[in-house]
């Protein structure tokens, strides 16, 4: 038996250019018995509320019908929203000859995080293998879509039902989103079963990235032994082709990177996606001489090439002359156009036109925001003009923590690194350091002491070792404040922070998209009240 995992990397609701990528791959697969696509590749993942439009859903079916009229001896498995009387699966539909032979509806539809399945599909209470023939044999298929895999979570054994059924192998397709640690917590899943149950099972994922979300691939089949017969790239489309009548050589170096590469390839393609399927092609950086805005500039390099990525450095009075200097050495050792725009007139200006509020009082946060916001109305309006987007630079510790300056800091499309802590900033650019033929990154950048520079010696009021994972704690893991004193965090250092995480949820909500990498990232995964007096109390 021969089998294809077409781990594709289809647009959220582009349905003509998708259905096209999936006939392309059907029609250059001619030799495989099976071919199996990723869940709702047809429309892409996630839908959202376009799974509301009803011409959209006849559209998807209308696409679907186009392509089945292409498949024949093989066995073809497509993901696609399906309407049947007046309810809405996530489906699989299994096709071959030109007919579509049966569906396998979603099962079990994830509500947590960032998914929100039941606000539009109906959960299915079918578990039954689909039978089909290869090459003249009969074949009992088990299919199962994404969280049925997880069903043991569930107490709902979906896996061990259709091979009570007569399942001969089981076909699970997936839109998983990378998050760290993921590819072990899928490949644990599915050794241990393979090897209970003596049974292949097969996974296609999907890959490419929308919006908040990345989707690493990483297709994999694993034999009756539970041994990982194939496995396919990370971040990138593959076509992983499996031979039972032959060995398959495990691509190893892509299945064991660091836990640095993985995230730089992330956010790399995050970012990289983000700009392609929004017709952009330019970014906008503004380069402050610091880690963040040199982390984010590295990414976007690697992402959309250096001759789409803008450097620019706004110098104010405050501004020291080693944080110029490292922001033109990052833009020359990155190769990017790089400009100066002093903003000193400028807010002297301002200063002056509001001095019915501002003559005569002291200098404090209202005239270090004003440096931050007029440093954001710069980059926006070059990028208007240059028809570029701006990249937000904010990391996790400093939204949580409500550290950054909404207009100002805050600004931009696409939060590159705002789901990375403070402390990961710095691994991960020691890690592209150390990974490139020369420092990319300059060392004065990594080493010196963070400041936003906006006053005279003014430095970030923050241990970053210490603070940032507890503000993990507090966003991932969702330790209460006891729990973390335990740990042996300072009580006061805690309800502090507790405080500052609290009151900055309207920052939040004004912030960029941020690409997600971790189990817990702000935006769509995580919903709290904006107004919100709920305190924690012994």
């Amino acid at each position: 038996m021969k089998i294809r995992l077409a781990q594709i990397n289809p647009i959220v609701g582009n349905l003509e250019s998708n259905a096209q990528l999936i006939i392309r791959t059907i029609k250059s697969s001619g030799e495989y018995d099976i071919i199996v696509f990723p869940e709702l590749s047809l429309t892409g993942y996630p839908p959202q509320d376009l799974l509301l439009d009803s011409n959209f859903i006849h559209k998807s079916a209308e696409m679907l019908e186009t392509i089945k009229e292409i498949v024949g001896e093989q066995i073809v498995i497509i993901g696609f929203p399906r309407r049947n009387g007046n309810d809405l699966f996530n489906s699989a539909a299994v096709i071959s000859k030109g007919e579509i032979i049966g569906y396998h509806d979603k099962i079990l539809l994830p509500t947590y995080d960032v998914f929100d399945e039941k606000r539009y599909f109906k959960s299915s209470s079918i578990i039954s293998p689909i039978k089909a023939e290869i090459n003249g044999a009969p074949l009992s298929i088990g299919v199962q879509i994404c969280e049925d895999l997880w069903g043991d979570d569930y107490d709902t054994r979906i896996t061990e039902t259709l091979i009570d059924k007569g399942a001969e192998l089981i076909i699970n397709i997936s839109a998983s989103p990378y998050r760290k640690n993921i590819l072990d917590k899928r490949l644990k899943l599915c050794v241990d079963k393979s090897y209970r149950l003596k049974y292949y099972f097969i996974y296609c994922n999907l890959v490419g990235a929308q919006d908040e979300l990345v989707f690493d691939g990483r297709s994999f089949i694993i034999n009756s032994d539970g041994d990982v017969e194939c496995m396919g790239k990370a971040f990138e489309e593959d076509m992983i082709d499996f031979d039972s009548n032959q060995s398959n050589a495990l691509n190893k170096s892509k299945s064991q990177m660091s836990e640095c590469e993985e995230l730089f390839m992330a956010l790399s393609l995050g970012v990289r996606d983000y700009f392609k399927k929004s017709s952009f092609s330019k970014a906008l950086i503004g380069l402050s001489g610091g880690i963040d805005s040199s982390l984010t500039a590295a990414i976007a390099v690697d992402a959309i090439g250096k001759d789409n990525v803008f450097g620019i450095s706004m110098p104010s009075s405050f501004s020291s002359e080693h944080s110029m200097k490292d922001a033109y050495s990052l833009a020359e050792n990155l190769g990017i156009k790089f400009e100066t725009i002093p903003i000193n007139n400028i807010f002297t200006e301002f200063l002056g036109e509001m001095g019915s509020f501002f003559a005569g009082t002291d200098s404090g946060l209202a005239e270090e925001n004003l440096q931050a916001r007029i440093r954001g109305n710069i980059l926006m309006s070059i990028a208007n003009k240059i028809n570029a987007l701006v990249l937000n630079t904010g990391n996790k510790t400093e939204l949580a923590l409500g550290y950054c300056t909404m207009y100002g800091d805050m600004c931009g499309a696409l939060g590159v690194i705002s789901d990375l802590n403070k402390k990961e900033v710095y691994k991960l650019s020691k890690w592209i350091n150390d990974s490139s033929k020369g420092p990319l990154i300059p060392r004065n950048s990594i080493e010196k002491e963070p400041s936003a520079e906006l006053k005279e010696n003014q430095y970030d009021p923050f241990d970053y070792n210490i603070v940032s994972p507890l503000v993990d704690h507090i966003i991932n893991d969702i330790f209460d404040q006891e729990t973390l004193t335990n740990m042996g965090y300072d009580p006061v250092l805690v309800k502090d922070i507790y405080r500052r995480i609290y009151q900055s949820e309207y920052k939040r909500r004004q912030a960029p998209p941020g690409i997600k990498v971790s189990e817990k990232a702000f935006g769509a995964g995580r919903r709290y009240p904006i107004i919100n007096q709920y305190r924690e109390r012994k």
